[in-house]
């Protein structure tokens, strides 16, 4: 995972809450599968266990695939992207805010937060398709450099451009780009759900203070820190977090997220 997600923080710490770290990813053969992930989630309860999610997609078969191994490989996928998992922190919390909210575009950011945290080649793209501005053309080359940046020359030409259709359809699927042959940059719409995790995720990466309201994690929902501060205030409001701002001073606690998860959830300068 690179600097515009994560400083220096205990890695261990952040495996156990769900992060997955390394140079290798499921973008390396698939999308974010949002479509798939939101058929799952409409059969499935919050509470729902790991073996569950595997029964729903293996044995039912509810993601229509033609063949077990593909239903395998879907399984395997969706569980490396989001873990699938109630005992994960992470997905637990995902779960939860996902079946908070009825819009689709608000689960959309929430699973390209969860997806970037759990897949390093997602994240290695990131910066390609952010710095673009609004109605700037996504070029396949700039994402190329940047995921060869982060992962060195590991992968061959062949899984490296497979990794660019892959992560350019997930960062369509995300509402970050849009149109087929040429696609372009548009700017999603921060709301305070997806605020409220991408402050957690922050937190949990090692941001502190006012720097989680311009850390990377707000910049993957298109939120600037003025707006981070108004959507969280939002949040706190709606009962998701808590938060108290004092001049230069941040505290924000995410215990209600989920208080086994968090703990003393401060983020403060």
């Amino acid at each position: 995972m690179n600097n515009l997600f994560k400083v220096d923080v205990n890695e261990e710490a952040l495996k156990s809450f769900g992060f997955r770290l390394g140079q290798k990813g499921t973008h390396s053969s698939r999308t974010i599968m949002f479509d798939d992930l939101s058929v799952l989630f409409n059969l499935q309860a919050p509470g729902a266990s790991r073996e569950d999610y595997a029964a729903c997609i293996i044995d039912a078969n509810c993601l229509g695939k033609h063949t077990t191994a593909t239903r395998r490989h879907s399984n395997q996928n969706l569980g490396e992207l989001y873990a699938l998992d109630p005992q994960v922190p992470l997905f637990r919390i995902f779960r939860n805010l996902w079946s908070k909210t009825t819009q689709e575009s608000e689960r959309r950011l929430l699973a390209l937060e969860c997806a970037i945290a759990r897949d390093p080649l997602l994240a290695a793209s990131a910066l390609s398709v952010l710095k673009l501005p609004e109605g700037g053309e996504f070029l396949r080359d700039s994402m190329r450099s940047q995921i060869k940046e982060e992962v060195g020359d590991r992968l061959n030409d062949r899984i490296l451009d497979k990794v660019i259709r892959n992560a350019a359809s997930s960062w369509s699927q995300s509402g970050h780009l849009v149109g087929r042959t040429f696609k372009k940059r548009r700017k999603v719409v921060p709301t305070s759900t997806a605020v409220a995790f991408g402050l957690c995720l922050s937190h949990k990466a090692g941001f502190r203070g006012r720097e989680l309201f311009s850390s990377g994690w707000m910049s993957l929902i298109d939120c600037e820190p003025a707006r981070a501060e108004e959507l969280a205030l939002e949040a706190k409001r709606l009962g998701s977090i808590d938060m108290r701002v004092l001049g230069d001073v941040v505290e924000i606690n995410f215990d209600r997220l989920d208080p086994v998860a968090m703990g003393a959830g401060y983020g403060s300068n």
